[in-house]
């Protein structure tokens, strides 16, 4: 059987050396869940935060098969934390999981605070930047492409005590944002998207130059994890470094 921790950190030592900051959130009680066999004594646990499932501890393909009641979008991406775990994950779900590599981005960059504003004062005068304040905050859930910049977090008011946001703004208009798609104790995790139709034009760069900028005044760590080589391109033009890939799953009709 399978249950969802009321102490979430009792999962914790099962995810040492974990260094994802998702997990973090989840741990701390911050922003998603921990599910695990035992309510007080886990022996493996699941951490879930929006479609990123995280694995630890001993494989169960009981833990692997679960999905929460919680949980309403019908793929996953399943975060493995060793071969035994991808193993155990394959073996459930055969031919409905897709073996794909993420990108570690490593927590020691150096920013150039000239550089950053130079980004934020080389995009367009019809264009401004705005911290997401509760009107952008409602308009962010309006679209699909926009919704991770604040969907994690239950209300506005759970957004403005623990989330932080930026989003470009032309013609009325939310075009483009780099936002936390969650927070954890001392830091966000950064969530960057640009509409399509409005990309290539240093929006991305200048919105996370942003919100870089603002986590450091607030002694926040903006962290970074990479989907994508264009994404590890622009950690890396913001100032942060290459670390690693690492092994992901997406689960087709996750039931």
């Amino acid at each position: 059987m399978i249950f969802k921790l009321e102490n979430p950190s009792l999962a914790a030592p099962l995810f040492d050396g974990c260094s994802d900051t998702c997990i973090l959130s989840a741990l701390q009680g911050m922003v998603g869940e921990i599910y695990a066999d035992d309510m007080l004594h886990p022996t493996c646990a699941m951490a879930v935060l929006n479609v990123f499932v995280f694995f630890a501890g001993e494989p169960s393909k009981e833990l692997a098969a679960f999905k929460p009641s919680s949980f309403h979008g019908d793929f996953a991406i399943f975060v493995p934390q060793n071969e035994a775990w991808q193993t155990c994950i394959e073996a459930v779900y055969g031919k409905k999981c897709e073996k794909f590599f993420r990108f570690a981005i490593r927590k020691d960059p150096v920013f150039d605070a000239e550089k950053l504003n130079g980004f934020i004062n080389a995009i367009d005068k019809t264009v401004s930047l705005h911290l997401i304040n509760e009107d952008l905050y409602h308009q962010c859930l309006q679209n699909e492409w926009s919704k991770d910049f604040v969907c994690n977090y239950p209300d506005y008011a759970s957004f403005s005590k623990m989330g932080l946001g930026v989003v470009a703004v032309e013609n009325g208009e939310i075009i483009a944002g780099s936002s936390s798609f969650s927070s954890y104790n001392g830091g966000i995790e950064i969530e960057i998207v640009t509409r399509e139709d409005h990309r290539r034009r240093g929006l991305a760069a200048a919105c996370g130059a942003r919100l870089i900028l603002e986590c450091l005044q607030r002694n926040l760590y903006p962290n970074w994890d990479a989907a994508t080589r264009i994404s590890v391109s622009l950690a890396e033009k913001l100032g942060y470094r290459f670390s690693h890939e690492y092994t992901a799953y997406r689960i087709k009709n996750y039931v």
